[in-house]
């Protein structure tokens, strides 16, 4: 199975990427609808996360307040790396078995949806990388127009960013969203069909072996159990002696 990795930058224009290639019956792992699954009410991380930065940044029904924990991280350093360390782990961990479940369901192909493909470094596990790009000046455009920010509200949030320009080394291909919509959409369409047809002859083939990811995916967690085993027995042979 061929795992495409699907990025670019703040207002360029990706998630209407990832729509077309939902459009196209192409499975699509979203990064960002994981990372609001993994810190629900419940789950490891959001007792994490309150642990750290109290229940102030609690709503009243008990979910985060996303934007307010967004203003408390975005101009501290040590509070954003401490959010990352949580959430990042736990995002990671739902892509690793939403891909396995791709596999086993025997697609040819999957997208996996990440702002931080290149950051993070799962851009080196996946078959190839996709960057959504815009110019500079087009994206600081739509975004003051999105999300109505002045101009140095949007150009704070584009610093903050890794350049888009730095993120076209890493692409195995890029798509131009300086156009319209239509022009963008034959872009999408062109590429899905050379996809189509480069996994097409080897599909069957490429299924009995898993992608790259999921091996190293499987090899870590076999590595984690080992060492908690070794930990338990350890500390079993303490209270012993």
């Amino acid at each position: 199975m061929l795992v495409v990795g699907l990025t670019g930058g703040i207002a360029t224009g990706k998630s209407t990427v990832s729509t077309l290639f939902k459009s196209y019956n192409i499975p699509v792992v979203d990064a960002d609808v994981l990372a609001r699954q993994v810190v629900l009410p419940g789950t490891r991380a959001y007792r994490q996360i309150v642990a750290y930065f109290g229940r102030d940044i609690l709503q009243e029904d008990g979910t985060l307040d996303r934007p307010k924990l967004g203003s408390i991280v975005f101009n501290n350093q040590v509070k954003r790396k401490k959010l990352n360390s949580i959430v990042h782990p736990a995002v990671r961990r739902a892509m690793f078995w939403a891909i396995v479940k791709c596999w086993l369901k025997g697609e040819k192909m999957c997208v996996v949806d990440v702002p931080l493909l290149i950051e993070s470094g799962i851009h080196k596990w996946v078959g190839k990388v996709v960057v959504v790009y815009c110019s500079a000046e087009i994206q600081l455009r739509r975004l003051m127009k999105r999300d109505s920010f002045s101009r140095e509200a949007a150009m704070s949030r584009l610093n903050a960013q890794l350049p888009i320009t730095e993120k076209l080394e890493y692409a195995d291909q890029v798509i131009d969203n300086s156009g319209t919509v239509q022009e963008l959409e034959q872009q999408v369409s062109a590429f899905i069909k050379r996809l189509r047809n480069e996994v097409s002859w080897t599909w069957r083939l490429e299924w009995l072996v898993p992608p790259l990811g999921i091996l190293s995916g499987l090899w870590t967690l076999l590595w984690r159990m080992v060492k908690r085993n070794r930990r338990a027995a350890r500390t079993q042979r303490t209270r012993t002696s």
